[in-house]
């Protein structure tokens, strides 16, 4: 076997225990870091409270296989293989936080590279940006926050014709989520995603709604409130 290939595919870094131990708690620190932006760019009810610990955690473990693989082809494959049976049992719930997962992943192959500087650069950078992103968002959404309306209506009724002046006079957006009969079929459930109008009264929607021949329920709610 050649040198070159020998070199790349059998040996393994070199590197003292003392810079390893430096490496991971550069890492760990980043990864605090990353954690603490993740936090104070996402809305308290979006965080789960595992997650920025997770974080963490995945910068330094991949911190670690940075430096376990190396400049090594053979261990980069095999730590491929072992590494695709993990499965997450838990569904991110936005793309923002799979965003921050990409973020920490990134950090900890920085510091585990030897590249300091393209973490702590990387994460002014992203802090930065995630942070105009949020204030841009409490622009557009601060003066109305977001309500789910769950209603209950009868089967045979045209919703736009049923619902659409009433809710067109109190919201001033609305996008259907989804549709499902229930009591086997006789009736349908009907979620909205909407914002109501500035001065807009969710009280007076519910009774407008409920004053409607063919409504069977009304559910109005803070889209938020369940954390969701």
């Amino acid at each position: 076997m050649p040198d070159f290939l020998q070199t790349t595919l059998l040996n393994g870094p070199e590197i003292s225990p003392a810079v390893v131990l430096t490496r991971l708690c550069v890492a760990a620190i980043l990864g605090a870091v990353v954690a603490w932006v993740y936090r104070r760019t996402r809305r308290g009810a979006e965080i789960s409270s595992s997650f920025p610990v997770t974080l963490v955690l995945l910068a330094i473990l991949i911190a670690m296989v940075t430096q376990v693989i190396g400049d090594n082809v053979a261990r980069a494959f095999s730590l491929v293989g072992a590494l695709s049976i993990v499965r997450f049992r838990t569904v991110v719930r936005d793309t923002q936080d799979t965003a921050y997962v990409i973020f920490a992943v990134v950090v900890g192959m920085a510091v585990g590279a030897n590249d300091f500087w393209v973490g702590i650069i990387g994460i002014g950078v992203v802090g930065f940006a995630a942070y105009l992103m949020m204030v841009r968002a409490k622009v557009f959404s601060a003066a109305q926050p977001a309500y789910r309306l769950s209603l209950r209506v009868g089967l045979g009724y045209d919703l736009d014709q049923l619902l659409g002046t009433t809710l067109d006079s109190q919201l001033q957006e609305r996008e259907l989520m989804s549709v499902a009969t229930a009591k086997q079929g006789v009736l349908l459930d009907v979620t909205y995603e909407t914002r109501l109008r500035q001065g807009g009264s969710a009280d007076e929607l519910v009774k407008a709604l409920n004053r409607i021949e063919g409504v069977q329920s009304v559910r109005f709610e803070r889209r938020d409130f369940n954390g969701d």
